[in-house]
């Protein structure tokens, strides 16, 4: 019994032996593998509100395009695939937009409703043009081919203004930007200390001084 224990023990202290062999080749590939590893990439930076609705309307552009009968590559596309797009983007507007023959044509406020389609608004493809015109850019389209920068879009943006305009009754106004010239003389006559003589009138021969500061002293001298 006791060489048959003996034997027995023996037989384990060898099993463990191999054990603890086998599991060391494997203990130092998991160990290589851990050094070896690429260090985790640094967070993407959140893109801002423009950013994504630009990447979004590029997608959906892109999508268009794949969806088109026959598909069409971006290098072909023109001006008037653009016309194509916007108006088939009127069918997922939100604005009414009353025909000349709707009794609340030029109307801001209607008091009851119409059956006038609903389009998308004038500035909602005014800046959606100037996004996609952006994204066709920055992945790799050159400026001069840029079909959303194309003559026939921007006569159409204006005639989609124009009409919506007169239907909805809302005056668009465009503010016009001044000149750096202009500017720059607003500034010099604002830094200007002003001038005596702009105080300074004639009445007969009496020299009067009118609308001087709080600070100065109202005089009249006589000549």
């Amino acid at each position: 019994m006791s060489a048959a224990v003996a034997a027995a023990a023996a037989a384990s202290g060898v099993n463990r032996r191999a054990t603890s062999k086998s599991n060391r080749p494997c203990m130092e590939t998991l160990r290589n593998q851990d050094l070896f590893k690429p260090p985790p990439s640094p967070p993407q930076p959140q893109l801002s509100r423009y950013e994504s609705q630009k990447r979004r309307d590029w997608n959906t552009f892109g999508q268009y395009l794949r969806n088109h009968r026959p598909p069409l590559a971006l290098s072909r596309c023109s001006g008037a695939h653009v016309l194509e797009f916007l108006k088939y983007l009127d069918q997922f507007g939100k604005t009414k937009v009353h025909a000349q023959t709707c009794p609340f044509f030029g109307h801001l406020h209607p008091p009851a409703p119409c059956s006038c389609p609903l389009k998308q608004a004038w500035g909602s493809l005014d800046a959606l043009v100037g996004r996609l015109r952006a994204a066709f850019e920055e992945n790799g389209g050159h400026p001069e081919t840029n079909p959303f920068g194309a003559r026939a879009v921007r006569l159409y943006l204006r005639e989609v203004r124009e009409d919506q305009a007169k239907a909805r009754g809302i005056a668009y106004e465009k503010k016009k930007r001044k000149k750096p010239q202009q500017l720059q003389q607003q500034k010099q006559q604002n830094s200007q200390p002003p001038n005596d003589s702009d105080h300074v009138q004639q009445q007969g021969g009496v020299m009067v001084v009118r609308d001087l500061p709080a600070s100065g002293i109202a005089l009249s001298v006589f000549n």
